[in-house]
């Protein structure tokens, strides 16, 4: 598995008392596999995320990440872990204005101390998986939102990461758009090899992931595989 949530517990202050986000929650999403996470608003989905992603601790229970124990890191190593094997889509593209798409993935590499041949070639490659490549030289700006949306996730990958965490990737889109970025997600997670946890509303994208867990009061209610 390159994701477990092991019995994770997650509180947050509330006045006198504290609230549960996360109550005994166990998940395990392979290597190439898509798991959708579905849920009313506030039942947990965004705080599953964020301890997934080592943004937050847990109270209780482990969170493994391709073969790490990541409690058993401190602030720098989480950090580094982030950079180079999580990939986050966030709700909102996030694009940098001044910069092309091909430069916006170029700037996620250069952190990591990639070399700048390697590195453009990579983000070439990723523009054209994604289908971009006629778009490279493009401002955020120039595109879509689906497009923006497409730059965003190409630029998750660009280092290769074990684990690509999204977050309701199709709201700001029409369905017909929606549905091509999750198909989009689902093609490259299983060429890619990556474990993607994909929160979503829209319940109508079900179908195209392995399985989809449903998560209410902060607890996992409910897992169902659909593709065999």
């Amino acid at each position: 598995m390159s994701l477990v949530l092991d019995d994770v517990t997650l509180t947050y202050p509330d006045g006198d008392s504290r609230l549960t986000a996360l109550d005994s929650v166990s998940l395990e999403v392979p290597a190439g596999g898509l798991t959708a996470v579905v849920g009313p608003s506030g039942s947990g989905k965004s705080s599953l995320l964020a301890v997934a992603a080592t943004l937050v601790p847990p109270d209780r229970g482990r969170v493994v990440l391709a073969g790490t124990d990541t409690g058993a890191l401190d602030r720098k190593e989480k950090a580094a872990l982030r950079r180079e094997r999580i990939g986050i889509v966030f709700q909102q593209p996030n694009l940098l204005a001044s910069l092309t798409a091909l430069e916006q993935l170029q700037v996620m590499a250069h952190l990591s101390g990639g070399k700048p041949k390697a590195v453009r070639e990579r983000a070439l490659a990723l523009l054209d998986a994604v289908g971009l490549a006629d778009l490279a030289a493009r401002r955020p700006h120039q595109l879509s939102g689906g497009q923006r949306q497409r730059v965003t996730i190409a630029r998750a990958l660009m280092n290769e990461p074990a684990v690509l965490l999204v977050d309701e990737p199709t709201s700001a889109l029409d369905h017909e758009r929606g549905a091509a970025i999750v198909d989009l997600l689902a093609t490259l997670t299983r060429e890619r090899g990556t474990a993607t946890v994909l929160v979503t509303h829209d319940r109508t994208h079900l179908g195209r992931a392995d399985r989809t867990v449903t998560v209410a009061d902060g607890r996992l209610t409910g897992v169902v595989s659909v593709q065999s």
